[in-house]
């Protein structure tokens, strides 16, 4: 049976620049700061990144540019403003064979998806999402199977990480 790491990261802290629509909104410095932080606790912590799934929103692009992930990018708009069932779909749609998927998206949707597919959310991991999914944090879940048997409650919700 194939073990698969799924890593959901939220975007940066977004600015709020006049006259600039949501989609479009960019990076704040902190939110620059904090992805290449995220980036860097990946390569620390996670199995390498063999795919990434990206919102086309100008945040969660620049999230992934500062994070400095080196795997091949699939640019999502069901990842923009989506529920986490447009989430879990999109992982079983585009994931293939890779061993380690990292999505990069919004709120509310990285905590719903997060928070769905976890086996036991009583853990601190799970608690931890529940009380806030900050900015730039990643939730890491493991999978036992392949993308497309990618179910809710069945994977194991094992690190949340918020990079200050």
């Amino acid at each position: 049976m194939a073990h698969r790491t799924l890593l959901i990261l939220r975007h940066g802290k977004s600015a709020y620049p006049a006259g600039v629509a949501d989609h479009e909104r960019p990076l704040a410095e902190r939110g620059r700061r904090e992805a290449g932080l995220a980036g860097d606790w990946i390569r620390g912590h996670a199995p390498s990144v063999d795919l990434v799934l990206c919102s086309t929103a100008t945040r969660t692009r620049q999230t992934l540019e500062h994070a400095a992930i080196d795997a091949p990018v699939q640019y999502l708009e069901e990842l923009w403003s989506s529920s986490h069932l447009m989430y879990l779909d999109a992982v079983r749609a585009h994931a293939g064979d890779a061993a380690t998927v990292l999505v990069v998206g919004h709120e509310p949707s990285v905590s719903a998806t997060s928070l769905a597919l976890a086996r036991d959310r009583t853990n601190k991991a799970a608690r931890a999402i529940e009380e806030k999914y900050p900015t730039s944090s990643v939730a890491v879940l493991e999978h036992a199977g392949e993308w497309a048997d990618l179910e809710t409650g069945r994977s194991n919700l094992v690190r949340f990480h918020v990079p200050r």
